[in-house]
């Protein structure tokens, strides 16, 4: 170190503080410039980054929020679809229902109304049996009991008299 010192030219440390100042110099005119217009290009494009994710962040929670709104209203959409299918189906149930029961009631009343009229035929033709197996009957009473000359005299009598009390 005392070498250094004992070696030490007043000279020689201008011409060197000139070199460095002129080698400051050069590189701020030079190499400082264009590095920080670079870091300043930087801190834009990273700034710029910055506020393209924001935008697109933004985006996307709209986009979320408009995909989140048209699900509801398909939702919507389809339960009503629902709704209305259902509500028709079931239209449609109570109406096959009530066309069945009304071809029901027809059938029964068409039913009623030919056992009825079969039923009338049956009374009517066993009323004209019995008529008729009455008379056969009568007749073959009437006959026995008029087989006789005395019964018919004793008939005779009893009906006129039963004429003259009338």
């Amino acid at each position: 170190m005392e070498k250094l010192i004992g070696d030490f030219s007043i000279g020689l440390f201008f011409m060197q503080a000139v070199i460095l100042v002129i080698l400051i110099l050069l590189a701020r005119k030079f190499a400082w410039k264009p590095i920080l217009e670079g870091l300043s290009k930087r801190e834009e494009g990273i700034q710029n980054a910055i506020e393209a994710a924001a935008k697109a962040e933004a985006k996307m929670k709209e986009l979320t929020a408009q995909n989140d709104v048209m699900m509801q209203e398909a939702r919507a959409e389809r339960d009503a679809m629902i709704k209305d299918a259902k509500a028709t189906a079931n239209g449609m149930i109570e109406e096959a229902k009530s066309k069945a029961s009304q071809e029901a009631e027809k059938v029964l009343a068409s039913a009623r109304e030919t056992i009825a009229g079969e039923k009338n035929a049956a009374i009517a033709e066993l009323k004209t049996q019995v008529a008729a197996i009455s008379l056969e009957i009568a007749e073959k009473v009437v006959r026995g009991e008029l087989a006789s000359d005395e019964k018919q005299k004793a008939l005779a009598s009893k009906m006129a008299e039963d004429i003259s009390l009338n």
